[in-house]
């Protein structure tokens, strides 16, 4: 399951990044890392973006970039 499956309200546990390179170490410096809980706040209207808590502020991500993240519920 990835981030991207997530319903709003619904939390979920990092088990790994998929992609590798420069997006993989981006995502890393927004605080995406194994092991974090990430929950869901809201998904725009059309599904891009998709806001979640992580660490204990908002952040935004573009679909592509949160179907690379492998997470368990």
């Amino acid at each position: 399951m990835t981030l991207r499956d997530l319903k709003p309200g619904e939390t979920g546990t990092v088990l790994s990044i998929g992609e590798k390179g420069p997006l993989k170490r981006r995502i890393m410096d927004m605080g995406i890392t194994r092991g974090v809980a990430v929950k869901v706040v809201k998904i725009a209207p059309l599904g891009d973006p998709i806001e979640i808590n992580i660490r204990g502020y908002e952040l935004s991500l573009r679909k592509d970039e949160a179907a690379q993240i492998e997470v368990s519920k």
